[in-house]
């Protein structure tokens, strides 16, 4: 006669229990969610932290590239942190002085005066040291004329600064023969004669 063991009810039930849920995890696949809610059985590459987001199973997250972080700082550096020297022009008047000689309205003086001023205000930002002597070109009556900036002003802020030189000058002495303009940043001077300041 053969001996056979059978298994305890309790027994096979717990093996039961232990083979269906073996077979539930074998037959399970996770269920991770991307970016536009569309599910995806595959597991992403890495796990997906708080502030990014998952595309084609990869990870990205939010935030400035390195290289375009790290182009805004150097601007920024370079921007606030030049050397370069500039400032507005102080055109306070310190004096104004004019020749007691006096062109009339069709003196050719006058179309050589025009000619050196307009030089004089448009050229001498241009030259080095802001410093620019210059004399007109029709021999029938010369113009001499001579304008400066403070170095510290840009180009731009001298030719500024000379404008207003020369209205104040032109304001004050109207048709002389020689006048000179001198501002806190700048000045300009015109003669009938050479000269130099």
């Amino acid at each position: 006669m053969t001996h056979r063991s059978r298994e305890k009810p309790a027994c096979k039930k717990f093996s039961r229990i232990i083979q269906y849920q073996q077979n539930k995890t074998k037959n399970t696949k996770d269920i991770y969610h991307g970016v536009d809610g569309e599910t995806n059985k595959n597991p992403p590459v890495k796990k997906v932290k708080q502030g990014s987001f998952l595309i084609k199973n990869q990870e990205h997250k939010m935030g400035l590239p390195q290289k375009l972080a790290a182009k805004i700082i150097i601007v920024f550096f370079l921007q606030f942190c030049s050397n370069r020297v500039t400032s507005i022009p102080n055109t306070q008047v310190l004096t104004v002085l004019c020749n007691s000689g006096v062109y009339s309205k069709g003196d050719p003086f006058g179309i050589s005066l025009d000619y050196v001023v307009k030089e004089l205000e448009t050229v001498t930002p241009t030259t080095k040291n802001y410093d620019f002597y210059n004399i007109s070109p029709y021999p029938n009556a010369f113009a001499y004329g001579h304008a400066v900036c403070n170095q510290n002003l840009t180009n731009l802020d001298c030719e500024t600064c000379l404008g207003a030189a020369k209205s104040n000058m032109f304001s004050t002495c109207q048709n002389r023969i020689g006048a000179r303009s001198v501002l806190h940043d700048c000045s300009i001077r015109y003669e009938q004669y050479p000269f130099t300041d």
